[in-house]
């Protein structure tokens, strides 16, 4: 769902520059950038929260951070293959995770934003298919269209 004043999309920073990056957000009239790492940190520069969070203050974006949302260190190997199928233990794992209180929270917040606002769900890599957050927005998309129908 993507619409001229409201919806969701994912974002990986991998490959670009934080100038490169906040254009793009830009562009896309981004409104909240949603940080679904587990911890909001980086080696490359401007990616870290505070630096992303005063970088995104200064094009107009808020920062929203969703730790509950995060993809625990030791479950990340099972994302790095995009050939790795719906079996794959670590996407079994992260999808349970995503039924626990915390996450349900993090996901009615980001259901409620994207129905208000652009939004972007941010974690580091690029192809959507070797992250976690994928998975965040097809919860997220499914509430909507359950709201939709109700």
């Amino acid at each position: 769902m993507w619409t001229d004043q409201n919806g969701i999309m994912g974002v990986g920073y991998e490959g670009t520059d934080v100038e490169a990056f906040l254009q793009g957000l830009v562009t896309w009239d981004v409104k909240v950038l949603v940080d679904v790492r587990l911890n909001a940190i980086s080696r490359k520069k401007g990616f870290s929260k505070r630096a992303l969070t005063e970088n995104l203050s200064g094009v107009g974006i808020e920062y929203l951070h969703l730790p509950a949302l995060g993809n625990p260190k030791e479950n990340r190997e099972g994302f790095a293959s995009p050939e790795a199928s719906e079996s794959n233990p670590s996407h079994a794992r992260y999808k349970e995770l995503l039924r626990s209180e915390p996450a349900e929270d993090a996901l009615a917040r980001l259901t409620e934003l994207a129905l208000q606002k652009r939004i972007v769900v941010l974690c580091f890599e690029a192809a959507e298919r070797c992250c976690h957050r994928r998975f965040i927005l097809e919860a997220v998309k499914l509430r909507i269209d359950e709201l939709a129908m109700a």
